[in-house]
C-alpha cells in the first residue's frame, strides 16, 4: 500500500514491516537510540525495529535480523530469535524463550516460559519461579491470542491457530488448534489428514538416502583431494598432516577402506614416520619438531591436534605411534596440577580445553602417563567443574557461552568420554549447553559451522546419556533436544554438494575437514533423535562415541 505522506512514529509501531524501506533518516536514528537504551545483555541484528510503545525490559536479548517488536508488546526474561521474526501487536514474552528463524507470534499471543510452583504450604504469590522455558523451530506460525506454556517445544514448519493453549510438544510440520492445542494434521499434506499419508510415520529426514549418496560419492571426493602426492583439504589449498588423517577417516567411515591413493602400508608409513622420534609429537609437513615447554609438553599448535588426528587415523589403519609422546610420559602429577592451574579459563576456555584433549589422548596413546597423573587430572578436572554450569570457564559479554561450550567439547571428549568417566552435573551441562545454542550469532540461519554443532551436539549427547535424554529416549529435556537435533539435520543435509562433501561452515569450500565433521555431527544428531542406525555408519576415530580406553 502506498502513502501520500511520511507515515508517523505510531504508524510504524503498528505496522513495523513498512519501517526498512519508508523511514526517515530522522526516525532511523531515533529508531537507534531506542534500540540502545534497552536494558541487560543485549544484542539486535541488522534492520531490525522495535516498536517506542513496546515494554521491553529484557535480561537477555538476541533479535536476529530483519525482526521486530510491534506496538504494546511485553517482553522480560531471555529472549533469542532467528532472522526474520516477528512479534506483533500486544504480544506477551516472559521467561526464556528461543524462537527459530521466519517464525511469526500473532497479536495477543502469550509465551510464558516460566512458571510458579503450587506446593500448599504458602500463598502463590510466594511461590518461587521455575524456568525450562520454551523453544520454537523455524518458519512458524502462531496465530492471534494464543498461548503457549513453560516448557513447550514446537517444530520447525508448524501452524498453529487463533487461540490455541498450547501445553505440549508438537513435532515439526503440525498444523495444530484448540485448547489444550492438539494436532490437526500434518502441514505437508494439503489438506489430509494422517489417515490419509498411508502412513502416520512420514520421514522428513531421508538419512538412509543421504548415506547412500555419500557413500557413492566418498571415493570421487577423496580424489579430488589428493595432489598426486600429499592430501589436501580442498583443491588449491595446501598439503597438511591433518587433511591425510581426514581422508583416512572419511574412507574409514564411509567406505570402510582405506583411501584409494595408497595402500595401507604406505598411509602408515606416511604417517608414522611424520613423529618426532625425540618429542613424539608429528610437526605439519615440512616443519621443524616444536620446542617443550619447561614441563616437557608444548601449548599450542598444529602438534596439539596432530596427536588426536595421526594417533586416530593410525588407530583405523591398524597401527599406532611409533615412539610415545616423551613430554606427557614424563610429565609428574605436581607438573600437571601446575600446567592445569595456568591454563587460560577465563580468556580462553577452548584453548584450556583443547590443550586437556591432546594431554589425555596422549596419555591413552602412551598406555599411561608417570602413574598418578591421570588421576590427578580427573581430580582436578572434577573438583573445579563450576556446578551451576558443569563446565570449566566463564562467559564472556563478547562472545557469550562459546569459549566455554567449545572447551568442554574438546575437554570431555579427551578426557571423560575417551577414558569412560561419567562427566559431573550433566543437567546442567544440558541446560547451559541449549542456553548456547539459542545464540544467534553462532546459531542463527546460515550462521552454523562445524566447530559450533559439533560442540554442542557431543555435550548433549554425552550429557544425555547420563540423564536419559539420549537415542531419543525421555531423559531431562529430552524433547527439547530432539527438536534442536532434528532442526540442525534439516539444515545439515542439504548442504552437501555433490562430488566434493561439507564446507566447513559458512564462506567457506567444500573439503575434507568440513566432511569429516559434519559426518560425525550427523551421527550424533541422528542419534539424538533416536535413527543413528539408519545411517548405516558409526564413527570410530576422532569422533568415536564410544570410549577409547575403559577406567
Amino acid at each position: 500500500m502506498a502513502h501520500s505522506h511520511q507515515p508517523s512514529d505510531r504508524h510504524f509501531d503498528h505496522c513495523p514491516w513498512l519501517f526498512a524501506e519508508e523511514a526517515s533518516e530522522e526516525q532511523r536514528a531515533a529508531q537507534r537510540e531506542r534500540q540502545a537504551e534497552i536494558g541487560g545483555d543485549r544484542e539486535i541484528g541488522e534492520r531490525c525495529f522495535v516498536a517506542g510503545s513496546a515494554a521491553v525490559f529484557p535480561d537477555r536479548l538476541r533479535l536476529g535480523d530483519d525482526s521486530y517488536i510491534a506496538a504494546h508488546a511485553y517482553v522480560t526474561g531471555e529472549l533469542t530469535t532467528g532472522a526474520d521474526c516477528t512479534l506483533n501487536p500486544f504480544t506477551t514474552v516472559r521467561g526464556t524463550v528461543a524462537l527459530g528463524a521466519g517464525v511469526r507470534v500473532g497479536a495477543h499471543t502469550s509465551l510464558l516460559g516460566f512458571n510458579h510452583l503450587m506446593a500448599p504450604d504458602r500463598p502463590v504469590f510466594r511461590q518461587p519461579l521455575t524456568s525450562r522455558g520454551i523453544t520454537v523451530g523455524d518458519d512458524v506460525w502462531i496465530g492471534s491470542h494464543v498461548v503457549v506454556v513453560d516448557g513447550v517445544t514446537i517444530g520447525d514448519h508448524c501452524v498453529i491457530g487463533a487461540g490455541a493453549v498450547v501445553t505440549r510438544d508438537l513435532p515439526p510440520w503440525t498444523v495444530a488448534a484448540g485448547n489444550p492445542a492438539r494436532a490437526l494434521r500434518d502441514r505437508r499434506d494439503g489438506g489430509r489428514g494422517a489417515a490419509g499419508r498411508g502412513r502416520a510415520d512420514k520421514d522428513p529426514l531421508p538419512l538412509r538416502g543421504f548415506a547412500d549418496m555419500a557413500r557413492a560419492q566418498a571415493a570421487e571426493i577423496l580424489a579430488r583431494c589428493w595432489e598426486g602426492e600429499r592430501y589436501v583439504d580442498r583443491p588449491g589449498a595446501q598439503a597438511t598432516v591433518r587433511a591425510h588423517c581426514d581422508a583416512v577417516e572419511i574412507a574409514d567411515l564411509l567406505l570402510g577402506a582405506v583411501p584409494g591413493q595408497l595402500t595401507a602400508d604406505a598411509h602408515i608409513e606416511r604417517l608414522a614416520s611424520a613423529q618426532d622420534a625425540v618429542s613424539g609429537l608429528v610437526p605439519e609437513w615440512g616443519d621443524p619438531a616444536p620446542v617443550a615447554e619447561t614441563d616437557g609438553f608444548v601449548g599450542e599448535g598444529p602438534a596439539l591436534y596432530h596427536v588426536l588426528s595421526v594417533g586416530y587415523a593410525l588407530d583405523l589403519l591398524g597401527s599406532s605411534f611409533p615412539h610415545p609422546v616423551r613430554g606427557v610420559r614424563d610429565m609428574t602429577a605436581r607438573q600437571l596440577m601446575a600446567r592445569l592451574e595456568a591454563l587460560p579459563w577465563r580468556s580462553g576456555a577452548w584453548e584450556a580445553g583443547a590443550w586437556i584433549d591432546a594431554w589425555a589422548t596422549a596419555a591413552h596413546w602412551n598406555d599411561g602417563p608417570e602413574p598418578g597423573s591421570v588421576e590427578a587430572l580427573f581430580g582436578w578436572l572434577l573438583t573445579r567443574a563450576d556446578p551451576w554450569s558443569g563446565m570449566w570457564g566463564e562467559p564472556s559479554v563478547r562472545e557469550g557461552r562459546l569459549q566455554v561450550v567449545n572447551g568442554y567439547y574438546r575437554l570431555t571428549r579427551g578426557s571423560f568420554a575417551q577414558y569412560g568417566v561419567p562427566v559431573p552435573h550433566p543437567e546442567r551441562v544440558v541446560d547451559a549447553v541449549l542456553d548456547h545454542a539459542r545464540d544467534v550469532r553462532y546459531f542463527g540461519a546460515g550462521q552454523e559451522n562445524a566447530c559450533n554443532v559439533l560442540d554442542v551436539a557431543h555435550p548433549l549427547w554425552l550429557c544425555g546419556r547420563q540423564s536419559g535424554a539420549g537415542s531419543g529416549g525421555d531423559g531431562y529435556r529430552a524433547a527439547e533436544i530432539r527438536a534442536w537435533a532434528e532442526r540442525q539435520l534439516s539444515a545439515t543435509l542439504p548442504r552437501w554438494r555433490a562430488g566434493e562433501g561439507f564446507a566447513f561452515g559458512p564462506g567457506t569450500s567444500p573439503g575434507l575437514q568440513g566432511t569429516e565433521m559434519w559426518l560425525a555431527i550427523i551421527w550424533y544428531l541422528a542419534d539424538l533423535t533416536g535413527r543413528s542406525a539408519e545411517l548405516g555408519y558409526r564413527p570410530r576415530g576422532v569422533h568415536r562415541p564410544e570410549a577409547a580406553r575403559a577406567r
